[in-house]
């Protein structure tokens, strides 16, 4: 029973350890600067994360708080064709190109 009083506080403080890891494993990314090619490669992030914040982005610049999940799955896979000829371009460049 004496070995169940020591681990619970060791448990405890474990528990109240965990948040402050993940925390540290934020990764802030500038989205104007990310190309074509490391959109299609997903080198600095899922490129599905990407199209959610790009989504996010237009429709608030449009003042539209509506989520329209079957165009945003279309735009991407516009985006995403784009690019495949088009590495080298900002990708934000990119998609006001295919969008059009």
């Amino acid at each position: 029973m004496a070995r169940f009083r020591v681990l619970g506080p060791v448990f405890a403080l474990l528990g109240t350890m965990a948040p402050i890891e993940a925390a540290k494993a934020q990764v802030m990314v500038d989205v104007s600067k990310i190309t074509c090619d490391q959109y299609i490669t997903q080198r600095i992030t899922h490129s599905q994360t990407v199209n959610v914040w790009l989504s996010g982005f237009y429709a608030g610049r449009r003042n539209n708080p509506i989520v329209d999940t079957q165009a945003l799955n279309r735009n991407a896979n516009r985006v995403s064709r784009f690019c495949e000829s088009h590495r080298d371009m900002p990708l934000l460049d990119a998609v006001e190109a295919a969008t059009k």
